[in-house]
C-alpha cells in the first residue's frame, strides 16, 4: 500500500491535499497555507516552503521564480501586561 507523501510535517499535510487546494483555486503559497494550514506549525514553513512551492510551479506549470512566497511571521506568545509596562519604564532616559 502506498503512504501519501507528506510535504508539511508540522500539520501533517500531504501532497495529495495541497494538490487538492490549487484544484480549489490556491496560486500561492498563501493560498496553499489557507486552505490546508500547511507552513502553519513550529517550523513556519522553514522546512514545508521549498517543497509547496515546488509543487505549486509543477501543478500551475509556472517558473518557480513566478511563485508568491508567504509572509513569514513569528509565532505569537502570551505575554503580561506587567512585561510590557515594565520595559516601557525601562526605555525613558
Amino acid at each position: 500500500m502506498d503512504r501519501p507523501l507528506v510535504i508539511c510535517r508540522c500539520q501533517e499535510v500531504t501532497a495529495g491535499e495541497i494538490e487538492q487546494a490549487i484544484a480549489n483555486g490556491a496560486r500561492d503559497v498563501a493560498g496553499v497555507k489557507l486552505r490546508t494550514r500547511a507552513a502553519t506549525g513550529l517550523c513556519q514553513g522553514c522546512i514545508c516552503q521549498p517543497l509547496i512551492e515546488r509543487l505549486l510551479a509543477r501543478v500551475l506549470r509556472l517558473g518557480r521564480e513566478r511563485i508568491v512566497a508567504h509572509t513569514v511571521r513569528p509565532p505569537a506568545r502570551p505575554l503580561e501586561l506587567g512585561i510590557l509596562a515594565d520595559a516601557g519604564d525601562q526605555a525613558q532616559p
